[in-house]
């Protein structure tokens, strides 16, 4: 399988490719796809808002919200495209010889490469779910009332979705020598996380403020 066959199959079809035995899609693969249908929220909302009379005064907030949440939304795919091919890689190099010294000394520095590469993608996801938990903040008080539990759909999804992604980073830390990388990634964690929730949270109570 290459990391463009995901965008053929059914839904039925990639959760079973998920339910299998094959190593792809994984834990990075699935927090993009769980990122992205929150940005399909997103954008659901802000579809169902733009050219209503009723939100006109906002619609060029929301038409913005709109644009961003789209990009992000392909963003989110690319990145799941990304974290297969990045496993692809890793595999590749796993298999490169170790026979002399030379050879071993050329694998463990492609190792390392290809490490931090894996660790980037998932990174990456983590950062654009975070852009959706923000673009829901702001689409929460202007958004269609009528839909507006979605926003709050959004918002959780985002925040699992982020989480989730940062595991597919975190497994890969303990074999990265790089200390200084380490500690940029376990700190960009932190701000993530601790953001997102707070975040998630306030999105929530304008939503559940709406309903």
């Amino acid at each position: 399988m290459t990391e463009q066959d995901v965008w053929k199959w059914t839904t039925d079809e990639f959760l079973a490719q998920g339910a299998s035995s094959a190593p792809t899609p994984g834990g990075g693969s699935i927090a993009a796809y769980v990122g992205a249908l929150a940005a399909s929220m997103v954008c659901m909302v802000a579809n169902l808002t733009v050219g209503k009379e009723k939100y006109k005064d906002v619609e060029s907030q929301v038409l913005e919200i709109l644009e961003k949440a789209q990009c992000v939304m392909n963003d989110l795919k690319t990145g799941l495209s990304q974290d297969i091919a990045e496993f692809s890689n890793f595999m590749a190099v796993l298999k490169l010889p170790k026979d002399t010294e030379e050879q071993k000394i050329k694998r463990t520095e492609k190792l390392q490469e290809v490490l931090i590469s894996a660790t980037d993608t998932p990174l990456g996801i983590a950062q654009n779910c975070f852009t959706v938990i923000k673009l829901a903040q702001a689409l929460a008080p202007i958004g269609n009332k009528g839909a507006i539990s979605d926003v709050g759909v959004a918002a959780y999804l985002g925040e699992s979705a982020l989480k989730a992604a940062m595991l597919s980073a975190d497994i890969n830390l303990p074999q990265i020598k790089n200390e200084e990388y380490q500690a940029r990634v376990k700190d960009e964690r932190q701000r993530l996380f601790s953001a997102a929730e707070r975040i998630k949270v306030e999105t929530v109570q304008v939503v559940q403020s709406r309903l």
